[in-house]
């Protein structure tokens, strides 16, 4: 093991969009107060991280899994004099664009951009969009460069043995597509690793907790042996491999034995968990949810434009709330992407799970008649 110390210049890494004045945290504490304070990072706590399974409390959500994700990567960066720091606020907010409803929404809203003519949906892009465009009213987080970098390069579905960074200044807003990315620090290299350690025995525990896993067969005694049994020990034993494994020369990342029981690992978990009959089932499901809630939004636009009036005759809270957000980004939609094209895929991925679920149950259920009828003396109380 031995310290990492090609860096990138801090004037670089701690760039911003916009100046902000001087304060007592570091740089990248303030970007992570900015992060749990914003209304994306809120929404994380009722957005599914593989299952979903609103009313068990031991079920890992994003919300957790963000909070896995910095813990990991902050206790990876203290041997090698990194910044601690900087691996917590890139982890915090690394999964800020994610859909509702975990990877199943994620391909869901990619093939609906695709059908649209709008290129891929990827997470990892739509988080920095988030974080630059789309949190605090439009305003975005500002967040320094080194933090926007982790977020949009840390790509944990893309294992990968061992990534040394690029150091390098990108233009992030040409950024399209997550293919190719090379994180630009060290810190942000963590992130992407914890990630993937991150889920790796996660989801494995969680399918076991709901007893997924009773009918396939058990996970290899070499895999079990290198990486342990329990999610804890999965991680220990995978982020100690990486202290003990990285150098300046070689990148950051695994020994060769350990990362073939992290690959047959994954294996196991794409076979037995994520290409599952229940995840299946989620598909199937959600497609048809959140194909009504956009073409519900996409036909209030095509009818009522910037009419509030239209809105308001809906009498529910999916057209009011879609009303405001209309509002409030029509402009920065304009000014940054020249076209609101986009801007109901971004305002369905920005859902929480619960959110999206009673959006559909209020276009379905014509509630504000039934309020009507029970208002009705005759209707509530005679018999003719």
């Amino acid at each position: 093991m031995e310290r990492l110390i090609d860096r990138m210049p801090e004037s670089a890494m701690t760039a911003r969009e916009r100046p902000r004045t001087e304060d007592i945290r570091g740089a990248y504490y303030r970007d992570t107060t900015a992060i749990i304070h914003s209304s994306p990072f809120s929404r994380l706590k009722h957005k599914t991280q593989v299952f979903f399974a609103p009313a068990n409390d031991h079920i890992c959500t994003r919300m957790e899994h963000v909070l896995h994700v910095a813990s990991i990567a902050s206790t990876i960066c203290r041997p090698f004099g990194l910044d601690s720091e900087l691996a917590w606020a890139i982890g915090m907010g690394h999964d800020l664009g994610h859909t509702p409803f975990g990877h199943v929404g994620e391909r869901i809203i990619d093939s609906l951009y695709q059908e649209r003519g709008l290129g891929r949906f990827e997470h990892e892009v739509n988080s920095l969009r988030v974080v630059r465009m789309l949190a605090n009213h439009g305003r975005g987080l500002n967040l320094t460069y080194a933090v926007q970098d982790g977020i949009v390069s840390h790509c944990g579905e893309h294992f990968q043995q061992r990534i040394t960074p690029v150091f390098e200044v990108k233009d992030l807003d040409a950024i399209t597509t997550r293919s190719g990315l090379v994180p630009s620090t060290w810190e942000a290299v963590a992130v992407r690793l914890s990630d993937s350690i991150a889920y790796l025995g996660r989801d494995w525990e969680d399918a076991r907790r709901l007893g997924l896993l009773e009918d396939c067969p058990p996970v290899s005694g070499e895999v079990t042996r290198l990486l342990g049994t329990s999610n804890g020990s999965i991680i220990n034993n995978l982020v100690m491999d990486i202290i003990m494994s990285s150098d300046e020369e070689h990148g950051m990342g695994f020994s060769d034995e350990m990362f073939q029981a992290v690959l047959e690992m994954k294996d196991y978990n794409y076979r037995y968990i994520y290409r599952s009959e229940i995840l299946e089932g989620y598909t199937r499901y959600f497609t048809r949810l959140i194909r009504l809630v956009v073409d519900y939004l996409d036909d209030l636009m095509a009818k009522y434009g910037f009419d509030k009036k239209g809105y308001d005759d809906e009498k529910n809270m999916l057209a009011a709330g879609f009303y405001a957000h209309l509002v409030e980004l029509k402009d920065r939609y304009m000014e940054r992407e020249g076209s609101l094209d986009r801007l109901v895929l971004d305002y369905v991925a920005g859902m929480s799970d619960n959110f999206a679920l009673d959006c559909a149950s209020e276009i379905l259920t014509p509630q504000h008649l039934n309020d009507r009828i029970e208002q009705s003396q005759r209707g509530k109380w005679f018999d003719v």
